[in-house]
């Protein structure tokens, strides 16, 4: 309230991005203080704070966003060795990492300065999410950002061939963390195509198969149970070679029902892992063309194999590009009686 009793509208300010097709709303202020040593803390502080869930509903929900926004909260990050850190968020809460997410911060971060690049080459945008440090690698030719390389955390498979009875039969379903657990089907296993057609029948499949399974061991992450828990389904189908490139084509449905329009950078990453297991991807080649339900793509390569949590691992590295679409002022009006919003899915 002012010194004259009037009562002001609140503000928020955003920039706006997309990344092959995927909304990322990037929160420019305010900052939120949540206190904790690491960014996983912080997300764990995220998720009781009402401070954090109101402004994240608020910029998510309509009328100010939608049931399939996605965004982040600029934090501090865990030490010096990052530029910063982040918390993605969605409709139903925070998550642990975001693919399309650190692409479009990438390229934000040179935008703006906070990170310094060259016309030519390249230079990495280091940043700490809750699931460890990620690197976008932003490529740079005559003074314009044209591509983004996300080179991620260990990524690996934690279960194949996983048999489980669904509405559509039962399905064979693999397990992955590519810094969140995602869950692959084959959508043709059930008769489905990853086409705008099937959407509606895509989402009910990815719902079924990530509740069924996210309180099962399957779900639990080896070390660190803040990152338990199955994130998405990925429904895919595989289009066989082109070139030296596996071709593959999915929709990711996570959190509860929400739709990647890009092909999901962390899903691509535990699509990666999959395919490593399965001898189909290596440093050496081939690389994955993974294709997004709009058509968009994203580029996957192994760029080298380890060994995390006592299994066979990769580190992936997924490419694509991010756009700005706004800059945004969303005020808040003390009478407007939909305050956070409402979510129609």
């Amino acid at each position: 309230m002012r010194d004259d009793g009037r009562v002001v509208q609140r503000k928020v300010l955003t920039t706006d991005y997309h990344t092959a097709g995927e909304p990322f709303r990037i929160v420019i202020d305010p900052r939120l203080a949540l206190p904790g040593d690491t960014v996983a803390d912080r997300r764990a502080r995220a998720l009781h704070s009402s401070d954090a869930q109101g402004l994240r509903q608020l910029l998510c929900f309509e009328p100010r966003g939608h049931a399939d926004m996605y965004g982040a909260f600029l934090v501090p990050p865990d030490d010096d060795g990052a530029h910063l850190g982040v918390l993605f968020w969605h409709k139903d809460g925070f998550s642990t990492a975001c693919g399309h997410g650190t692409i479009a911060l990438g390229v934000w971060a040179v935008e703006i300065g906070l990170v310094q690049a060259s016309d030519d080459g390249a230079v990495d945008v280091v940043i700490d999410v809750p699931s460890g440090r990620v690197t976008a690698r932003v490529q740079r030719e005559q003074g314009r950002t044209v591509a983004v390389d996300f080179v991620n955390v260990a990524s690996y498979v934690i279960a194949r061939d996983v048999p489980l009875d669904t509405s559509r039969g039962e399905v064979s379903v693999t397990i992955a963390y590519g810094g969140a657990i995602y869950a692959s089907v084959d959508a043709g296993s059930v008769g489905l195509t990853v086409q705008a057609s099937d959407y509606r029948e895509l989402i009910a499949l990815g719902r079924e198969v990530k509740w069924a399974l996210n309180d099962t061991d399957y779900a639990a992450h080896p070390s660190d149970s803040r990152l338990s828990g199955i994130y998405g389904t990925i429904l895919y189908e595989d289009l066989g070679f082109e070139g030296d490139q596996v071709r593959q084509r999915n929709v990711t449905v996570f959190a509860d029902g929400e739709v990647d329009r890009s092909p999901c950078g962390s899903g691509t990453c535990a699509r990666l892992a999959v395919l490593a297991n399965q001898g189909r991807v290596a440093p050496s080649g081939p690389t994955l063309r993974h294709e997004s339900i709009v058509g968009s793509v994203f580029t996957g390569t192994v760029v080298s194999t380890t060994t995390e949590a006592g299994r066979p691992a990769v580190v992936p590295q997924v490419t694509g590009m991010a756009y700005p679409t706004g800059d945004h002022a969303f005020v808040v009006d003390p009478a407007d009686p939909l305050v956070p919003g409402f979510v129609l899915r």
